[in-house]
């Protein structure tokens, strides 16, 4: 019904007011009583053998619901309802900000895509502890955190040091987002060396905490091999817990899409389809060069259950959807987890 009936309304209008619409009809309909039971009824498979323990947190099943979905953690209790093993707020920023300016947001029909050049637009810690801390759900909650736009490179560290310890109590993994190419300049982020003094740095604080939380990192698709021995050097010598692979492509190599429809787009990051093989070959070398040192978190491209078992065969751990649970809708997460069922 959401391919054939739900969707084509949707697709009918701008895709940032329908994410807005979406979430505000979830938020809605889930306080009438009987329906979060419904929805757990029609999405959620509840199995023992769906059970992961990742970087130390045990997981209901392997498939979440990727950051940039919820980004100020306001509809992560509904959400919770659709069959997902974890949901992943964020990213958050230390401050509020609006992002890039609008329009940002685009559909690639033809190419089962997306191009975003959002730009990290959220309300900042203080708004996403206020929403935090109305957590109703034991479903895994990580927090995707970044940079503000208007940082200089010299106050990056602090950045993600004071979002870091501010969320520090309300979620229960942190992912350090260093390749999101929508929020300017972010070469330095992807440098090995301030990636050790980066990540070097949220380790000293999260090793003075009562109960240190896991750290992984999320890289691009777009990495070349030398770059990706870099990432595998950096999670070895730093010994955080894993890494996300992958953010959004710069990419725009074989998409349908016609490039006049591309040029008026202008520049952002691709997800959907087209990224689909580009990340399982990122999980596939960092898990075949780093002899399965580390948990790897795949995301990019998810659209079927066989394209979520192929990242699994590939290295991953766990996996995430986010624009193929836009172009399938919900009942994608149900049938990732029969399918890992069989």
């Amino acid at each position: 019904m959401y391919k054939t009936l739900v969707r084509p309304i949707l697709f009918l209008f701008d895709p940032e007011k329908v994410h807005h619409f979406t979430f505000a009809f979830i938020k809605i309909i889930s306080k009438i009583p009987f329906m979060p039971a419904l929805f757990r009824k029609m999405y959620l498979v509840k199995d023992k053998r769906l059970e992961r323990e990742v970087f130390g947190l045990k997981f209901s099943n392997p498939v979440g619901l990727a950051a940039g979905f919820d980004k100020e953690a306001k509809l992560y209790n509904e959400l919770s309802n659709f069959g997902f093993g974890f949901i992943e707020i964020g990213t958050i920023t230390p401050k509020a900000q609006s992002g890039n300016p609008k329009t940002r947001l685009f559909r690639l029909k033809e190419d089962q895509g997306i191009i975003n050049r959002m730009g990290f637009n959220n309300q900042g810690i203080e708004a996403a502890i206020k929403n935090l801390k109305k957590r109703n759900t034991n479903l895994v909650i990580g927090g995707n955190i970044g940079k503000n736009t208007d940082t200089t490179p010299d106050d990056y560290t602090a950045d993600y040091e004071a979002c870091f310890k501010a969320l520090h109590p309300y979620v229960d993994y942190f992912v350090v987002n260093v390749s999101c190419p929508n929020v300017g300049s972010h070469a330095k982020l992807q440098d090995k060396g301030y990636l050790l003094e980066l990540l070097g740095g949220l380790k000293k604080i999260n090793a003075k905490e009562a109960s240190p939380k896991p750290i992984v990192l999320k890289i691009a698709p777009d990495l070349n091999n030398q770059q990706l021995d870099e990432i595998i050097e950096v999670v070895k010598e730093t010994r955080i817990d894993g890494v996300i692979a992958s953010n959004t492509s710069v990419n725009r190599t074989g998409l349908k899409t016609s490039e006049a429809r591309l040029n008026a787009i202008g520049n952002g990051g691709l997800s959907g389809k087209p990224i689909t093989e580009r990340s399982t070959r990122v999980i596939k070398y960092l898990s075949e060069h780093s002899d399965n040192a580390f948990p790897i978190v795949g995301v990019g491209g998810i659209h079927t259950a066989k394209d979520a078992l192929d990242k699994l065969a590939a290295g991953a751990t766990l996996v995430q959807v986010y624009t193929g649970f836009i172009y399938e809708g919900p009942k994608l997460v149900k049938e990732i987890n029969k399918a890992l069922l069989k």
